[in-house]
């Protein structure tokens, strides 16, 4: 330290009360410096460098301000919260500033006297007058260090920059942009490199310095009591936030009428009072989070409570009415920042760990921001939001002493703020907290229910109410056992499906599809106008259509807890490996889901597609953190190939369409089966019901119309004088059945005379085929033989799809019963068969997509992989 400049500087600070000292920071001993800090409002570093910050508005400078800093400097160098060289050079700063405003001594004092006159003398009467007079009387001595000696101590100096009273280090410049919450004033110890001085690699984090009460801030502001949920909520800032509901909302409303936009804050209130009412009941104290977080995260992660979900609401109609950019993320990433900073204060994060969560809310502000302006107006809105009162019109004189001030930590560009290497770290940092397969199904089962993603980087428990779900849906929508063990997983992955979608939008883009105009009319014609909309689909695979409904399944069996989770782990794996070989990256996985999302929507009145806009355009997504290295090919399910879905598909409306490989079930899935074979067909085991596919594969239905009907239609005679025999007497149950046939011969119904019913025999093997399977009552040789049998079948009596549905419409309509709702069942049923023939739905069957069997190739190939084995045409 420059001798004359300490000595002015211990001169100076008679004036607070101290005793006069060359050395002013040798006064007071490291725990008394402490105390007269806290005494003055200054409880740790950060409030420190605001302080000094004040020192150098950007207009005049207040000289009370100016002495107090000099307190300060002498004070925070005692308590170690600055090296001394980031001491020296704020003081050389400060004491330029002095004395290029004033032209004496008696002028510096003056103005002290004045401004704190203008204070009100809220400091009392701490001996200032007459400590104002001493150092006057040493002036006039010239005894000391007097005005003249200062200023010629000072004379060739060049003004210290700013960069030199800030820590600048390549691992200390990320804590700059939480500047807004507390600067950072550096470390105890620093060197000095090409670019500067800088703090040492093991200074610079002493919690009680930086941030004493950590502990309890972390506690109370956010709930946060153990590192796991720091890490879990530092993800969560990066990936989500509150930015995300902000941004829905906002895309939802942007389009809105105002009677929509009335009854969302409706909404918001209902639901609000909704969540109320059942965290009282819950024994969870607060109030629930607005719409930015949902009540669960916000009990979970104990997030800031915000004011009521219509003041939000309110709040954001009126951006969207005065135009104001929808732009919300740096509340998030700033506060990523912050919240950085205290696990690293609190002794949660290591510093590298620190340092690459701050670096990664720095990275994403680059993405997103131009410069700090925009930083600080996005920053303010967010804020306005959560708190439910406009704010941004406060916005220049909330960051006016951090951004205009001529001594900013800002004065670094934003896009110059982030070292290469530090950036690098990061981002390898936050991939690796989600490495694992997990975090693929927890990013896309968010899409759906967004607080999944609170449950990024370390595992955490489920709550007993969270299982107790998982396991009713599991047994109630998709009939899993716990016997069916992880293996069941597999029948839930469904290739042939994606295939389906992939072959229509194909065929769509080319102008392929089929003929809506059927043998049973015409497909309704919205229809075909949903059909046509998978044209836009045809350069992205589909398999993302049927990965996300896994996932979700795939995540309520984790819940549940109640199957293996090593195996569960291999089934997430086999996800990302089956992902990765589609889409190549974040982008491409993204955009095709919103495609296909926009065309075959899951739900049509509540289509996802902002949803997965959102992630597809904010950088700190977690699709765009996830591992996109695939290990060993192996899909979570098996994939069938062309002919083996055509087989299966030969079952057509007779049940739901059959997109996958059947596999034997256990629980109320087989209690249902066995019901129905008994019911309908009387088949109560094994033995039976193979004895029942031979009757059907070798003479089926179609031998009973040919021996017992066939010869009637060759002698009407006879077929009028049998009707008239059994008219006219008593008729029990099977003569009245042999009646109603007898009648559908005489009326050719269903053009019964006309056509092959085999498909009628031909789609009952494979149903009955294919339940056989599923209760185990057929090993897969038998149950492949069968298929192939059937396959066989149809290639031998039938051309196309539209002869089979004849045949198929003819033989249901000729052997179903006679009931008063026969006419529905049969309507029903036609309707059905033009849906699986235009695809009209789009999945409502498969039957347009799919050669018949034998009939030549008929199809427009697909341009990618995302295909099932055995077509020839492909050309890859």
């Amino acid at each position: 330290m420059v001798e004359p400049l300490s000595a002015w500087w211990g001169q100076q600070l008679v004036l607070c009360g101290w005793r006069f000292s060359a050395t002013p920071e040798a006064v007071w001993t490291s725990e008394e410096a402490r105390a007269r800090l806290k005494a003055l409002e200054v409880p740790d570093a950060g409030e420190l460098g605001w302080r000094l910050l004040e020192a150098f508005p950007s207009d005049m400078p207040d000289s009370l301000r100016q002495l107090e800093a000099l307190e300060l400097l002498a004070l925070a160098r005692t308590a170690g919260w600055l090296s001394e060289a980031r001491t020296r050079a704020w003081l050389v700063r400060l004491l330029m500033a002095i004395a290029s405003r004033f032209t004496s001594l008696d002028d510096w004092l003056k103005a002290l006297a004045h401004s704190r006159s203008d204070a009100g003398w809220t400091r009392g009467d701490d001996g200032f007058f007459e400590a104002s007079l001493a150092l006057s009387r040493l002036e006039q001595e010239e005894a000391g260090v007097t005005w003249p000696r200062l200023l010629e101590a000072l004379e060739g100096r060049q003004p210290v920059p700013a960069t030199e009273l800030w820590p600048q280090g390549e691992r200390d410049r990320v804590w700059m942009a939480r500047a807004i919450f507390a600067p950072w004033v550096g470390g105890t110890t620093l060197t000095s490199t090409d670019d500067g001085l800088c703090e040492a690699s093991d200074s610079g984090f002493d919690a009680q310095g930086h941030w004493p009460d950590v502990q309890r801030w972390l506690r109370d502001t956010w709930a946060i009591r153990t590192r796991d949920e720091l890490i879990r909520l530092l993800l969560w800032l990066a990936s989500q936030g509150h930015r995300y509901g902000w941004d829905i909302d906002s895309a939802r409303m942007l389009s809105a009428s105002q009677d929509e936009r009335d009854k969302w804050l409706d909404e918001l209130e209902s639901d609000a009072a909704s969540e109320e009412a059942e965290r009282k009941a819950q024994g969870l104290a607060g109030t629930p989070a607005h719409a930015a977080a949902s009540a669960e995260l916000a009990a979970a992660a104990g997030l800031e409570q915000g004011p009521s979900p219509v003041a939000y609401g309110e709040l954001l109609l009126q951006y969207l009415d005065r135009g104001e950019p929808l732009e919300f993320a740096a509340w998030d990433w700033l506060r990523l920042v912050d919240l950085a900073f205290a696990g690293l204060c609190a002794g949660w994060l290591s510093r590298e760990e620190g340092e690459d969560f701050a670096a990664h809310g720095i990275d994403l502000l680059v993405r997103r921001y131009a410069d700090w302006q925009g930083v600080a107006r996005a920053y303010q809105r967010g804020r306005s939001l959560f708190e439910g009162a406009d704010l941004t019109g406060s916005t220049d004189s909330d960051w006016r002493p951090l951004m205009a001030s001529p001594v900013t930590p800002l004065r670094c560009e934003l896009h110059a703020l982030l070292p290469e290497a530090i950036r690098d770290r990061s981002r390898v940092a936050m991939r690796q907290w989600r490495s694992d397969s997990r975090h693929w199904v927890l990013a896309i089962a968010s899409i759906r229910e967004p607080d999944l993603l609170y449950r990024q980087g370390l595992p955490a428990d489920v709550a007993d109410a969270r299982r107790e779900e998982a396991r009713q849906y599991l047994n109630e929508t998709l009939a899993l056992d716990t016997r069916d063990g992880v293996a069941g997983m597999a029948r839930f992955w469904l290739p042939a499906q994606a295939h389906h979608l992939n072959q229509l939008a194909a065929d769509a883009a080319r102008g392929g599809l089929p003929d809506p105009q059927t043998p049973f009319g015409r497909a309704d014609t919205a229809e075909l106008e949903r059909r046509q909309r998978l044209a836009v689909c045809h350069r992205h695979p589909a398999s993302i259509v049927m990965a996300e409904k896994y996932a979700f399944y795939l995540l309520m069996v984790q819940d549940s807890r109640d199957f293996d989770a090593g195996e569960l782990a291999q089934c997430a794996e086999r996800l990302r490996s089956a992902l990765c070989r589609f889409y190549p990256d974040a982008v491409r996985l993204l955009e095709a889901w919103a495609v296909w999302e926009s065309a075959v929507p899951e739900l049509e009145d509540h289509p996802l597609v902002n949803e997965i806009r959102w992630h597809l355009e904010d950088p700190g997504s977690l699709f765009h953190w996830l591992d996109w290295r695939a290990s060993d090919w192996q899909e979570p399910g098996e994939r069938p190939s062309l002919d083996r879905f055509t087989a299966l598909a030969l079952s057509g409306p007779l049940n739901s369409p059959c997109w996958g490989e059947p596999m034997v079930e256990h629980g109320r899935g087989v209690e249902e089966l066995t019901g129905w074979l008994e019911g309908h067909y009387g088949l109560a085991n094994a033995e039976m019901l193979i004895g029942f596919l031979d009757f059907l594969r070798d003479a089926g239905d179609r031998d009973e119309y040919q021996i017992n009907y066939g010869p009637y239609t060759l002698n009407r005679a006879r077929l009028d004088n049998e009707i008239d025999v059994l008219e006219s007497g008593e008729r029990g149950e099977d003569e009245q059945v042999h009646l109603d046939r007898l009648r559908r011969v005489r009326d050719n119904e269903a053009r019964c005379n006309e056509l092959d019913m085999a498909a009628w025999d031909i789609a009952q093997l494979v149903d009955l085929a294919i339940a056989g399977r599923q209760l185990g009552w057929l090993d897969a040789a038998t149950f492949t033989a069968y298929l192939d049998s059937a396959h066989a079948m149809a290639r031998a009596h039938y051309g196309s799809w539209k002869e089979y549905a004849r045949g198929l419409f003819a033989g249901y309509a000729f052997f179903m019963g006679d009931t008063d709702q026969r006419d529905s069942f049969l309507r029903g049923f036609r309707d059905v068969l033009i849906q699986w023939l235009t695809a009209a739905p789009p999945l409502a069957g498969p039957w347009a997509s799919l050669d018949f069997p034998g009939a030549r190739p008929g199809h427009w190939p697909a341009l990618h992989l995302d295909t099932l084995s055995g077509d020839a045409r492909l050309l890859h």
